[in-house]
């Protein structure tokens, strides 16, 4: 009985590390030396094969190893094969982090002044109190929901929205389509964090763009897929978004000579928000293995209807 590891080869060296003195008795292998695929039994994977059925007939448990589970195509998976996200406590304090620091950097005009130190412009920008600043999370998972937290703690104003309904003390929540006009409209800094599906893709558009205050500042953290990127261009360049963070974007990495790539009201990362920690990670793994022997339900488990 295997668990077969397909994802950073680096941060595999340091899960084999781990495992080896925590759960001894479990065989660990790294891609693509597997061994006997017959024995394959748990499989963590950022992008696993398509013929996962025909590869490894006795899977009995698929590991997404990041905290989304948009790469994978669902509809090829084998139907009755449980799939599950990777939502351990590394994830989330990373998220927290980038989250926080993307806000901040917004809320002090830090992208005004970086413009300002290449112009050689000495020029002071009104400090405005946190608490005058609302901040919006679009999607209220445990990444969200840990993030509203921390923003709250910082003194902003913040609220929260997702499809179904949510509290979280301290956070004004919106649930369902029909608030998303009102969740909008009383937002400074818009963070997006939602799951990439079918209904979320491209939501980030001229359509939802102009429903924020005019002025309003973007973080999206979520997928590049979520984001309309001519339609923030042209948004930037109207002023009714005056500067954004991203994280991700379409094409990964973008195409040389890209606009986004050098223009002055965009902070551009190469999707580094977060990153699975292997320590907190194959906690998880293992509690999951646990589970999943006990016939208990899984953390982090999808439902395939949902798309997450």
């Amino acid at each position: 009985m295997a668990l077969l590891y397909k994802s950073d080869p680096v941060r595999g060296a340091e899960w084999a590390k781990i495992l080896a003195e925590k759960a001894p008795e479990l065989s660990f292998r790294i891609w693509p030396d597997i061994g006997d695929p017959a024995e394959i039994r748990y499989f963590v994977a950022w992008m696993p094969p398509d013929d996962l059925a025909e590869r490894f007939p006795n899977l009995e448990l698929l590991m997404s190893s990041g905290a989304g589970v948009d790469h994978l195509d669902l509809s090829k998976l084998p139907p009755n094969l449980p799939v599950a996200r990777m939502i351990e406590t590394g994830i989330v304090d990373g998220m927290v982090e980038y989250v926080s620091m993307a806000v901040l950097g917004l809320h002090r005009d830090l992208i005004d002044y970086v413009g300002q130190q290449r112009a050689e412009i000495w020029q002071q920008i009104r400090v405005r109190p946190a608490s005058t600043r609302r901040v919006g999370v679009l999607g209220l998972g445990m990444l969200g929901e840990a993030c509203c937290r921390m923003l709250r703690t910082l003194g902003f104003q913040v609220a929260g929205w997702s499809r179904s309904g949510r509290e979280i003390e301290g956070v004004t929540c919106f649930a369902g389509t029909e608030s998303l006009p009102d969740f909008l409209g009383r937002t400074d800094i818009l963070v997006c964090l939602l799951p990439l599906t079918e209904e979320t893709r491209g939501m980030l558009g001229a359509e939802l763009f102009a429903q924020l205050p005019n002025g309003a500042r973007l973080v999206n953290v979520g997928r590049g897929g979520h984001l309309d990127q001519e339609a923030l261009l042209a948004a930037l360049e109207s002023g009714q978004i005056s500067a954004a963070v991203l994280d991700v974007c379409t094409p990964e990495p973008l195409t040389p000579g890209h606009p986004l790539w050098s223009h002055p009201r965009v902070l551009l990362t190469p999707h580094v928000a977060s990153m699975t920690q292997p320590e907190t990670a194959v906690d998880l793994v293992l509690e999951n293995l646990r589970r999943h022997k006990a016939g208990e339900p899984l953390l982090g488990a999808v439902d395939r209807k949902r798309g997450y």
